[in-house]
């Protein structure tokens, strides 16, 4: 029996998202059109297109694609917008929200995990991304305000330097909320001037988001 080739695994995928809800047509094409085998390990490259969750270097994961999708549609992001992502990790998450928004602006604290992805990001020519070397959680303050903002790690609640960094015109901040031994979930907190409506969404499961830097992957 024939090995499915890349695109046919990918085709697949497309299929099993659409059938599990998403239906956004532009978070469709800008899953179709980023290569998830860039960001995988080469060992795992054949995996690249399972719906799964898979390793990557310091400790960190790349996350299954429905919940890249998910996140994503759930963000609501539009073309003229300027996007924060708190955590690059392998990218794959950052190269999905750059194909949707005018500017993408990301930060990631381990200095390896970033090195690779700025790499990638040059590579497939995504040039409307600009990473940050440093601590999430205090979010980009040179750079704020922005109108949407995706955190791709659990906090045990909402960092308020986060917020703060909301536009104030309907911005929109999805996060995973919760312990690493409890059920987290995917928060919608929508700003409006300094009022926030949150929306508790899909129960998941993230690496912790911490606080500092890291230099190597020990």
């Amino acid at each position: 029996m024939a090995i499915p080739s890349l695109t046919q695994k990918k085709r697949r995928l497309l299929e099993i998202l659409k059938r599990e809800g998403i239906t956004d047509e532009a978070v469709l094409r800008a899953i179709a059109e980023v290569p998830r085998e860039k960001f995988v390990p080469n060992y795992l490259r054949h995996q690249a297109y399972e719906n799964a969750a898979l390793p990557i270097e310091s400790g960190q994961t790349i996350s299954q694609p429905y919940v890249v999708a998910y996140m994503t549609q759930e963000l609501r992001v539009g073309r003229k917008m300027k996007v924060l992502e708190v955590g690059t990790g392998s990218g794959y998450q950052g190269a999905v929200l750059s194909r949707l928004c005018r500017r993408l602006f990301t930060i990631e604290r381990h200095l390896p995990l970033l090195n690779t992805a700025e790499a990638l990001f040059r590579e497939l020519g995504y040039f409307n991304i600009t990473t940050l070397f440093g601590d999430g959680m205090k979010g980009w303050p040179e750079q704020a305000p922005f109108d949407r903002i995706m955190v791709t790690a659990a906090a045990e609640k909402v960092p308020q330097r986060l917020l703060d960094q909301l536009a104030e015109d309907g911005g929109i901040m999805i996060i995973p909320i919760g312990g690493q031994e409890e059920t987290q979930h995917i928060y919608r907190i929508t700003r409006q001037g300094e009022d926030f409506e949150t929306e508790i969404l899909l129960p998941v499961k993230f690496v912790p988001l911490l606080g500092g830097i890291v230099h190597d992957s020990s």
